[in-house]
């Protein structure tokens, strides 16, 4: 017989254990599903086993903080799953997965998406040589397994996160030969009008400052203005060369090199379900229209965490929360006077944690050269395409993403245009001289992620759906 639940959650990162606590205090019951193999999501990585050990010292405050809500969410009576990927839901709602080779389905009265965010795809020339990763690849490994790099790293991007990771790298004993700094210049001047408001987020500004003392302190060379630049190697990375923003030229040797440039929505479960999207100029990504509760397009389906906006780990704890006040009211298990009253003090907060996000946004926005890279640079690394590619069959007419995915086969990889989507939008753009809004982006359809023919098989949903 297929299981049934009031709520289930995709996603055991800060939004999903929110709001599987929140639900949990209203009586319904909640299945919780995750790809890792433990509750934290990204940010709060392996916390219950990390936070207390020598290595969650050097991680620092904000991973440690993560601890007391795990414990929290193990204890609040949600049924919880972990190492199982999701790739279908269909409106009603079934939810289809995978866990240890099998797969099945579950029937939810409503489904909370709380899967985050993933970095900006960032193509350049190299970028799939041995020794090229992300940053957020790395603190992964450095979270999970304390893995610090043998040689001196370069590190290549911008924002918050590159300063978070440089921080906990040096206290790890990890060096960095040098900070390829790739933020446009004249950042404080963007940043200027919304400092009145990030002051009132003082204590997350001194943090960044402090991350930024710590790199001065150890002597980090720091390049400012980068333009651009490219992995070169015969097998592996073995020289980095990058453009300054005089336009002089510069090559030097490395082993390793990280990059990041930001972090934009995962939207890939949205978009395979239609729901409506709005383009975020500041931020420069596609987001779901949701309403004050955080329910999309599509009544019963709701979103929370930076899956909802890039905002941070406070304002996902805050939109987990209220949206799991919202599918209670929705559900008849709380009265709309309870949850304005509960509403009210989350709102404050998702408020104050996002004071701060105007000014970042400024500070810190995607470079230009993002949006075009040249002709040899491989935008999808699935099919092997490259830009010269694309822009060829963009030639074609006035094809839409949908279009250059039947002509070229870019999206149609494993990833499912998670790591060519957006450059191929800005090419679109670019050579039909639109906007991104109105470029828009693929169609994504089921499974979302890759399914074996055993687990295909393996799926019993008896004779009770739909």
């Amino acid at each position: 017989m297929m299981r049934e639940f009031d709520a289930v959650i995709v996603g055991a990162g800060p939004a999903g254990m929110s709001a599987a606590i929140r639900l949990r205090a209203s009586g319904m019951s909640v299945l919780v599903v995750d790809e890792q193999d433990s509750p934290g999501g990204q940010v709060w990585r392996a916390v219950e086993t990390v936070a207390a050990t020598p290595a969650g010292a050097l991680l620092g405050d904000e991973y440690r903080a993560g601890a007391p809500l795990a414990a929290a969410f193990r204890g609040c009576g949600a049924v919880y799953e972990p190492d199982t990927q999701v790739w279908q839901i269909e409106p009603g709602w079934d939810v289809y997965m995978s866990r240890a080779g099998q797969a099945g389905v579950v029937r939810a009265g409503q489904v909370l998406l709380a899967t985050g965010a993933q970095e900006r795809p960032a193509p350049f020339p190299g970028w799939t040589l041995p020794g090229v990763l992300t940053v957020g690849a790395a603190q992964i490994l450095l979270k999970t397994s304390r893995e610090v790099p043998a040689a001196p790293v370069w590190i290549a991007g911008s924002g918050p996160l590159v300063l978070l990771y440089m921080a906990q790298l040096l206290r790890a004993g990890g060096r960095i030969a040098g900070w390829l700094d790739t933020s446009p210049r004249g950042g404080w001047r963007r940043a200027l009008p919304y400092l009145r408001q990030a002051v009132a987020s003082s204590g997350e500004l001194r943090k960044g400052l402090g991350w930024m003392r710590a790199i001065r302190a150890a002597g980090v060379p720091r390049l400012r203005g980068v333009k651009g630049f490219r992995a070169l190697g015969d097998g592996r990375l073995r020289h980095i060369e990058y453009t300054l923003a005089d336009g002089a030229a510069r090559r030097v040797e490395a082993d390793v090199l990280l990059v990041h440039e930001g972090v934009v929505p995962s939207t890939h479960m949205t978009r395979a379900l239609e729901c409506a999207h709005a383009w975020n100029a500041a931020q420069a990504c596609w987001a779901p229209q949701l309403d004050a509760w955080g329910q999309t397009s599509q009544p019963g389906l709701y979103v929370a965490g930076d899956g909802a906006g890039i905002g941070g780990v406070q304002a996902a704890c805050a939109r987990g929360e209220l949206a799991a006040v919202g599918m209670a009211v929705r559900a008849g298990a709380m009265e709309a006077a309870g949850a304005a009253a509960q509403a009210a003090p989350l709102r404050r907060a998702l408020a104050a944690s996002l004071r701060l996000r105007p000014m970042l946004d400024a500070l810190y926005p995607p470079r230009a050269d993002l949006r075009t890279p040249d002709d040899d640079t491989i935008v999808c690394r699935c099919e092997e395409l490259t830009a010269g590619d694309i822009r060829k069959a963009a030639a074609l007419g006035q094809p839409g993403p949908n279009q250059i995915k039947s002509f070229t086969r870019a999206g149609m990889g494993p990833c499912q245009g998670r790591q060519c989507g957006y450059t191929i939008a800005h090419i679109l753009a670019a050579q039909q001289h639109r906007s991104v809004a109105e470029v828009g982006f693929y169609r994504i359809r089921p499974p979302l992620k890759p399914l074996t023919l055993g687990e295909l098989a393996s799926l019993d949903i008896g004779g009770d759906s739909k």
